[in-house]
């Protein structure tokens, strides 16, 4: 782990479910996040993801990279363009900065029509952890 370091993409389709399965599991009960019509009154073309959801799948990326025995110590994220339904939310990664066995990562969700998130997320690895693991359980 040495700063520079660019973690692998993640491609996550967007889809109905995932969008309102987050907003559920979140507790987040706004109809723009379940209610197709009810979005388009508000002028939005169609349901989007949200922030909580957001939040938990930059964390998945991070700990699918660093390994089950990573803990999330500070996730600081930004929201930007929307997650809607059919498109592909691409995440990458650079590590910052390593200070022992923590290190800061600047992460990037974008999607087709500009970035979804940006922020940084500082991870504390275990010391003799494998790195690189993915939910796969491929490198």
């Amino acid at each position: 782990m040495n700063a520079g370091d660019e973690l692998p993409p993640l491609e996550i389709p967007i889809t109905r479910t995932l969008i309102v399965a987050g907003a559920i599991a979140s507790r987040d009960y706004q109809d723009v996040h379940h209610d197709t019509e009810l979005a388009r009154q508000k002028g939005s073309p169609d349901i989007f993801m949200n922030i909580l959801t957001t939040n938990g799948l930059v964390g998945r990326y991070i700990t699918d990279h660093f390994g089950p025995t990573a803990a999330l110590r500070r996730v600081a994220i930004r929201l930007g363009a929307p997650n809607y339904p059919g498109d592909t939310m691409v995440l990458t990664g650079k590590i910052e900065e390593v200070d022992g066995d923590t290190a800061t990562v600047r992460v990037v969700g974008a999607n087709g029509i500009g970035k979804h998130v940006t922020g940084t997320v500082t991870v504390t690895v275990p010391t003799g952890a494998v790195l690189g693991v993915s939910a796969e359980g491929s490198a």
